[in-house]
């Protein structure tokens, strides 16, 4: 079954019962799909890779609307970003821990003998290929900024 069907039986679910908070949710995930299927050279369908960098654009966009809620104060406005950001992970694949990355990112400094930040750009690229879905990349920016500095 595709994320969009997931995401359609999901949102009939929500409308039975009448969960507006996580209705609101799906249909911001919906909505995204859609536009990536419309958007030009996209030819109606979209891959699962390019959904999955949706769904991560999502949990950013509510992950940062959040903290900013929370430092000006707002934590109604805060606790909904968070719920939906809640909501729109549980269709992300399992997230990798700090230490799993780690060793990703050591493996592929090795492979390519990265040993400054000039040799970032590369490996960055092939651990965001790698780790796609799986991981943060400001957290995998984060340990190759650190693994290069060592």
């Amino acid at each position: 079954m595709s994320l969009e069907q997931k995401i359609n039986d999901d949102i009939k679910a929500a409308m039975l019962a009448k969960d507006k908070m996580k209705l609101e949710a799906l249909r911001a995930v919906k909505s995204a799909i859609l536009l990536a299927k419309t958007d030009k050279g996209a030819g109606g369908d979209i891959a699962e890779d390019a959904e999955m960098k949706i769904l991560q654009k999502l949990v950013k966009q509510r992950r940062d609307s959040a903290q900013l809620y929370n430092e000006q104060g707002r934590a109604d406005l805060a606790e909904e970003e968070q719920f939906q950001l809640e909501i729109i992970e549980k269709y992300l694949p399992a997230q990798m821990s700090e230490e799993d990355v780690t060793a990703v990112v050591v493996s592929i400094i090795e492979e390519t003998g990265a040993s400054s930040m000039k040799d970032m750009g590369r490996v960055m690229g092939m651990a965001s290929k790698k780790l796609a879905g799986q991981a943060d990349n400001k957290l995998i920016s984060e340990i190759v900024k650190k693994k290069l500095n060592a």
